[in-house]
């Protein structure tokens, strides 16, 4: 890849328009740009410098000047060489991070902006890679990407899961595609002593979320001996969590006949078929009927898609939340507990909290926090980037 410093583009942030990009936040918005003929000109996913209204170098980054974030920024020392060995300084630094923390090759290798490298998400499933390359920067970027990854890990199959909605918003062509070798089936994975069969090229996002493992094994504490419901159970990692914690049953809920079934398959290969049923249902129609029949568990898991997917979706989104905290906890049996997670980057914790706290209420039950949680360390948060901080959890000790 070259870069040279001395004659790469340079965007120009409008006068006053500087203190965010020069106390090192990693983005920086359309609207904090002197957007000229020039600017505007650029190829999506340009290496640009950005300077001050003064002139005063701030950042290499890359830039799309048709999206809301404008610019990405990769390094604030302006004069740095994006080459090659700049990549793969960033995903050594990832890959020294993960291993320190894991035993086992089953992480998210790459977290985007919070390891240095913007648009980049990538998944480590053993020797197979699931990358989402989500800005027109990265996907300049993934060539240089590519032959680091092969270099430091050597994968069998590097998989190109390019069916991102963010994808549109940067002008990139939709699709899922192999970039290195072959896949035949699901890959198998290794999660606090659970196996699981990851559908790496056909399941959500990259096929498993491994956001969720610490609060998987904290849940799966309070379920021996106990009957223990799992609502949107998709890959059933809380269900076989649960039935391996000692549950006495685990009924699992999804709509999703795919889910379901690699639910089914990572049960046995977990050992553990004889306690888990996997069910089909819409989860609210589900718990309203199941309410009224009086069926009740002692552990609830209600870890659902994101009800909030842009701002528009706020209002709605969040009543959502109440509602399913008030099906979740009729179902919850008296001394149970309720675990309730939200995906939703633009729900922050403690509009969530604000929204279980209601539904608890509506529907007529008390009980304490026990823990809060978020995502697990193989997904950092960019300290400047809080929103990055998307994944929260109320584990609740009901009355």
């Amino acid at each position: 890849m070259q870069d040279n410093p001395k004659t790469r583009p340079r965007v120009t942030l409008l006068p006053g328009h500087d203190k965010r990009a020069r106390h090192g936040h990693p983005w920086i918005y359309s609207n904090e740009i002197a957007m000229d003929a020039a600017a505007k000109a650029l190829p999506p996913g340009t290496l640009v410098t950005v300077v001050t209204a003064e002139g005063t170098q701030v950042a290499a980054a890359t830039f799309n000047p048709h999206t809301l974030i404008a610019a990405r920024v990769l390094t604030r020392e302006a004069g740095s060489h994006i080459h090659d060995e700049f990549i793969r300084r960033r995903l050594r630094r990832a890959l020294e991070i993960r291993d320190r923390l894991y035993p086992r090759p089953f992480y998210r290798l790459v977290h985007a902006e919070a390891d240095g490298l913007p648009g980049l998400v990538i998944d480590r499933y053993g020797d197979v890679l699931a990358v989402q390359v989500n800005t027109a920067g990265m996907a300049m970027l993934w060539p240089s990407v590519q032959e680091s990854l092969l270099a430091l890990l050597a994968p069998r199959a590097i998989v190109l899961r390019g069916d991102s909605p963010a994808r549109t918003q940067e002008g990139l062509p939709v699709g899922v595609d192999m970039a290195v070798g072959e896949l035949a089936g699901p890959v198998e994975i290794e999660e606090n002593g659970g196996r699981f069969a990851i559908d790496v090229l056909g399941g959500q996002k990259t096929g498993w979320f491994f956001d969720q493992r610490d609060n998987r094994a904290w849940v799966a504490r309070l379920t021996s001996g106990v009957r223990v419901l799992d609502l949107y159970t998709y890959g059933g990692g809380f269900a076989v969590a649960a039935a391996l914690g000692g549950a006495s049953s685990v009924l699992a809920l999804d709509r999703s006949e795919p889910a379901l079934a690699s639910a089914a398959a990572s049960a046995e290969l977990s050992g553990v078929t004889a306690t888990c049923t996997f069910k089909r249902g819409e989860v609210f129609a589900e718990l309203e009927g199941r309410a009224k029949g009086e069926e009740r568990w002692d552990v609830v898991i209600a870890d659902p898609p994101a009800f909030v997917k842009s701002r528009k979706d706020l209002a709605s989104g969040t009543r959502g939340y109440r509602k399913l905290t008030r099906l979740a906890a009729q179902v919850t049996a008296p001394g149970g507990y309720l675990f309730v997670a939200s995906c939703s980057h633009n729900v922050d914790l403690p509009l969530f909290s604000e929204q279980v706290a209601r539904g608890l209420a509506d529907a007529g039950r008390s009980g304490r926090i026990l823990r809060t949680g978020g995502a697990g360390p193989d997904h950092p948060v960019h300290p400047l980037l809080p929103e990055s901080a998307y994944l929260k959890s109320l584990t609740l000790a009901l009355d």
